[in-house]
């Protein structure tokens, strides 16, 4: 039996005790949650670079972080921004869950994070100074800086936490594949996991890579850029940020007196390699779906919200809208997406999306969908829109997929923590 008290190969009951976000829509969970319920959006211009002669104009910035403030002063010009808000997070995460990790066994702490695209910016700049300045003016920490494991090593040094390290690169999906990793990792002798993902390619290098996609808005109105689901959709928005979550053993948070905002209940993935159908996409994702409620040995009907991908495109929107339909059936749950405030944060937005359906599970209330208009032709799902919908929920379903076929799923219930006492 492992040091956390639950035999290898038993799966044992895995909660969230600590939130820490850093997103569009605010630092902290509390600033994050007031603007999801109040549908206070986080998307503007590019201010980060002039974005002018740029097909993509507008995007979710984080407002107001300044790394020098967040981040120990000699790490911030060893790392990249995505980098910065990991650690800032996780700093808000571990103290929201009042867990000090120098009174843990160092060896019973693990980090796994989620990455899209590393350490973007940070690379850029050194190119730039390679073609402009010459060899001799790279710095040294671009070797570690824009590699993609850089915040789980920053993480896991930073507190101390030598257990089990490691990053998943699934683009959007990762950040639920992160959280599935650290289910795992609890059950087989981890007491605690510093688990997420965030991400930050906003600069001309970063947006010029997803322009390959094919999938960017061009939209130039903030409100009309991002519209999934939406009959006027037309792509979606690049953000930056995320959320990391400290997960831990039922059993270690009880001995610690804490109390949990929820529980990892089921979680599955999958794949397709295609390029062109979306056909392929909804099949996997209804097994995806099926193979959640599975693990969580829960039926459809016990789910009371699903946050959909919600990519924006409109054929993966139906998609997804279909696959949702043949597991629930027609409006058989109500469906929201609160990344409508900030744009698709890659790595870092299916960790958003958890962080924002623990605290609504803590609040008893299924956050809206902002800034829609007509459904689109198709989409046959019960979209929550307007304003907030009191209902109680006790379970959430948070679906995510990459680019490049990625695809996985995460069932949360409700834990014993009131957010609005926060």
């Amino acid at each position: 039996m492992s040091a956390s008290g639950i035999r290898p190969g038993r799966r044992g009951r895995s909660v969230v005790t600590g939130i820490g976000v850093v997103a569009p829509t605010g630092i902290g969970a509390a600033r994050h949650w007031e603007s999801v319920l109040a549908g206070k959006s986080g998307i503007g211009r590019i201010t980060r670079f002039d974005p002018t002669g740029y097909p993509v104009r507008v995007a979710g910035e984080v407002p107001g972080f300044r790394a020098g403030e967040q981040v120990p002063g000699r790490l911030v010009p060893q790392t990249d921004r995505f980098t910065h808000f990991a650690l800032a997070a996780a700093e808000d995460a571990l103290t929201d869950a009042a867990a000090d990790p120098a009174t843990l066994p160092e060896y019973e702490m693990a980090v796994v994070t989620a990455s899209s695209s590393g350490g973007t910016e940070f690379g850029q700049h050194e190119m730039e100074n390679l073609y402009q300045q010459g060899s001799s003016w790279v710095g040294a920490y671009q070797s570690i800086a824009w590699f993609y494991a850089a915040t789980t090593g920053q993480v896991s040094i930073r507190h101390g936490m030598r257990g089990p390290c490691g990053v998943i690169c699934g683009e959007q999906a990762g950040g639920l594949d992160a959280l599935g990793q650290s289910r795992r990792l609890l059950d087989t002798g981890s007491r605690l996991v510093l688990s997420g993902g965030t991400d930050a390619s906003l600069c001309p290098y970063g947006v010029v890579a997803q322009l390959s996609t094919g999938h960017l808005s061009a939209e130039d109105d903030p409100a009309r850029a991002y519209l999934p689901f939406d009959a006027a959709a037309s792509g979606f928005v690049p953000g930056e940020g995320g959320a990391i979550l400290v997960v831990e053993n039922a059993e270690s948070a009880r001995a610690r007196g804490v109390p949990s905002y929820g529980e990892l209940l089921g979680y599955a993935a999958g794949f397709d390699p295609t390029t062109d159908g979306t056909a392929a996409r909804h099949t996997v994702l209804v097994s995806v779906i099926r193979r959640t409620l599975a693990d969580a040995g829960l039926t459809p009907d016990a789910v009371d919200m699903v946050f959909a991908d919600a990519s924006g495109v409109p054929a993966e929107d139906l998609a997804e809208a279909r696959a949702i339909t043949e597991v629930f059936g027609p409006g058989g749950v109500p469906v929201t997406a609160p990344k409508t405030l900030t744009g698709r944060l890659y790595a870092g937005g299916a960790a958003l999306d958890v962080a924002t359906a623990l605290l609504a599970l803590s609040a008893g209330v299924i956050p809206h969908t902002a800034g829609l208009g007509r459904p689109a032709p198709g989409c046959e799902i019960d979209l929550v829109l307007d304003r907030p919908r009191q209902t109680d929920p006790r379970t959430a379903l948070v679906l995510a997929r990459g680019h490049g076929g990625f695809t996985s799923a995460l069932l949360v219930g409700a834990g014993d923590r009131d957010a609005l006492k926060r």
